[in-house]
């Protein structure tokens, strides 16, 4: 895990666990040897966050430089609770924890009459949960690929049962109840293509980079879904939205 990942990840466990918390329970939290505990807790310090306590009595964190104060209205607070506990009838379980974690920051720079009603927040989502394949494939390694611009080789078998081996530019997920998707540049179709993850039976980065790419593959693939979503409504009178094809 990178330096700044873990200390992030220290910060959160003390907003988290009930304080005092002890250096063996912080170690364990976040998967270093005590020895790297008492280290990242002195870095904390010396970056200025306050933190109270020694080894053998526990940790408080007192303060948090790293994020300013935030005010929210309650509404705003009840949309944020809303939208993370959502996420888990629609995203995965990488994904939904994210966003827990996101908004447990959040919640810790609020004032505490404004954290009070995030904890209570009445706003939650009912939603049943998803009745969709699980992957087969490791979303995270989708993701970096995504985010670094790399190729990735995937095992797929279409819509119509065929399997393929192909080379792809991924450019993003997309999450519904139903399915979990990925849209990708494909480069046997040599065009813009939607994946079912849970049609794809095995994946593997080739070492090949497609940067700087995806910026204009997203734009262009925009404005091609604009246009098409354009000239069906002109043509019908309704607005329909076109998508580029699944396989």
């Amino acid at each position: 895990m990178a330096r700044t990942d873990r200390l992030m990840r220290l910060m959160d466990v003390m907003r988290r666990l009930p304080a005092p918390v002890t250096a063996g329970r912080l170690a364990q939290e976040t998967g270093v040897s005590l020895r790297q505990l008492y280290r990242d807790i002195a870095t904390l310090r010396a970056a200025g966050a306050l933190i109270d306590g020694e080894a053998g009595l526990g940790y408080t964190l007192t303060e948090d430089p790293a994020l300013p104060p935030q005010s929210f209205s309650r509404l705003e607070i009840e949309a944020l609770c809303l939208a993370v506990d959502a996420l888990s009838g629609i995203g995965d379980d990488e994904l939904t924890d994210a966003a827990q974690t996101a908004l447990s920051r959040i919640i810790a720079t609020l004032p505490e009459r404004q954290a009070q009603q995030a904890l209570h927040a009445i706003m939650r989502s009912f939603t049943e949960a998803p009745e969709r394949e699980p992957p087969q494939v490791d979303l995270a390694t989708i993701r970096h690929a995504c985010w670094n611009e790399l190729t990735l080789r995937i095992n797929y078998t279409d819509l119509t049962g065929a399997p393929s081996t192909r080379d792809i530019w991924p450019l993003g997920l997309s999450y519904t109840h139903r399915t979990l998707m990925l849209l990708a540049y494909c480069r046997l179709r040599m065009d813009y293509r939607i994946f079912h993850i849970n049609r794809i039976a095995a994946l593997a980065l080739t070492g090949e980079s497609f940067r700087p790419r995806r910026a204009a593959l997203v734009r262009d693939y925009a404005e091609a879904r604009k246009a098409c979503t354009d000239r069906a409504y002109a043509a019908s009178g309704v607005n329909i939205a076109v998508d580029v094809s699944q396989e």
